[in-house]
């Protein structure tokens, strides 16, 4: 049992912590209400956020379908099958969550320019896919080897096929897990900055924290609208975070195999 002390000690630590977590996030908000509505329409017009969101949206909405659905079907296969070269494969797939996208953007780069994709919607969507799925890989088969084989059995038993024991038996149960993945996938997408700024030029394809950054450089001196442009930009994850969230505690919490 905690005693009063302990508690009112823990409660005291993580109050303090969350002063200095919330105290800039409510600095940004406080500047961005300060110049009221039209603050923010005008952050909307000069900044071209419509195009930045729309980007972003495009972008975010590609990578975490596809990365996914790779992501729920390769975790399958390393958390429930064995084959020849599982391990060599999966350490592949570590090695891309080890990797920091600092350490190949240049050379990516020089690939897709050599294959004339740069400056493309598909140079800043593909790369993405290839980190998501390096770290989807990893979260959905320690899912999978943790729940019943019993399940997976009885299927098999049945004569499900294995499309069919993925899809219809396993996956149902694992939406708390797969909402999480989601959840992060769109996150780290739409926060996405340095490869955005090497693979494109265009205007049209800057995504939202880009288009922060260039808009940033053209009103350093108005705190106020980098506020609002700031919130403008913030708001889409912050409203697909509270419209998950539960789903997204359960999917952190979740762990005891269940017979």
């Amino acid at each position: 049992m905690i005693s009063r002390a302990e508690r009112l000690g823990n409660y005291a630590i993580l109050s303090v912590f969350a002063v200095f977590a919330l105290f800039p996030i409510l600095t940004i908000l406080q500047a961005a209400a300060g110049g009221g509505v039209e603050g923010f329409a005008q952050a909307w017009e000069t900044g071209h956020f419509h195009t930045y969101l729309r980007t972003s949206l495009g972008v975010s909405a590609f990578v975490v379908v596809v990365s996914v659905t790779l992501s729920i079907m390769s975790g399958y296969a390393f958390g429930t099958m064995r084959f020849r070269g599982q391990n060599v494969l999966f350490y592949l797939f570590l090695l891309g969550i080890m990797m920091p996208s600092e350490a190949i953007a240049v050379p990516l780069y020089f690939d897709l320019r050599t294959l004339g994709l740069t400056d493309t919607f598909w140079s800043v969507a593909l790369p993405q896919v290839a980190l998501s799925v390096a770290f989807g890989t990893f979260w959905m088969r320690a899912y999978f080897r943790s729940s019943s084989r019993a399940i997976v059995e009885a299927a098999r038993i049945d004569g499900a096929s294995v499309w069919r024991t993925l899809w219809q038996v396993l996956v149902p149960p694992a939406r708390p897990a797969i909402v999480t993945l989601i959840l992060l996938v769109f996150m780290w997408t739409w926060n996405e900055f340095l490869i955005p700024l090497i693979m494109v030029t265009s205007e049209g394809l800057r995504t939202a924290p880009l288009g922060l950054a260039f808009f940033q450089g053209q009103y350093t001196s108005d705190f106020a609208l980098l506020a609002a442009g700031s919130v403008i930009v913030a708001t889409p994850v912050v409203i697909f975070y509270l419209f998950l969230q539960r789903h997204f505690i359960r999917g952190l919490l979740q762990g005891a195999v269940r017979e």
